[in-house]
């Protein structure tokens, strides 16, 4: 997704894309106990296969739309899909990108530690 409108701010010219593709509207209703938007993230890889990205990297959770339940046949109970801007733009395991946010599995994301005050 790339920024294309200046009078437009990403996050809404995003969320309009994928309301779009998806042919809904994205869930505004954050699920108790689920990683709040803003959170600090490391994108991590699977440990069983090579993916779902080519390296692990620093993201924050976007408040574009709320965690969903993830419905995917492989995945863990209670599992959540997080939409995640990334620090940098990234590919993906099969090479694909770059890109600078997606939804990602929950189990692939790390939260960081709270900075000490």
């Amino acid at each position: 997704m790339t920024d294309s409108s200046a009078s437009v701010p990403a996050d809404v010219d995003d969320r309009q894309a994928i309301e779009n593709i998806l042919g809904s509207r994205l869930s505004q209703a954050w699920p108790a106990g689920a990683l709040a938007p803003g959170a600090r993230v490391t994108v991590v890889r699977d440990s069983g296969w090579d993916g779902p990205w080519q390296v692990e990297f620093p993201g924050t959770i976007d408040a574009m739309g709320a965690p969903v339940p993830n419905e995917h046949a492989q995945a863990l109970s209670g599992e959540l899909l997080y939409w995640v801007i990334f620090d940098a733009p990234q590919y993906d395991s099969d090479g694909d990108g770059p890109y600078r946010k997606a939804r990602v599995w929950g189990r692939y994301l790390r939260t960081e530690p709270e900075p000490a005050v």
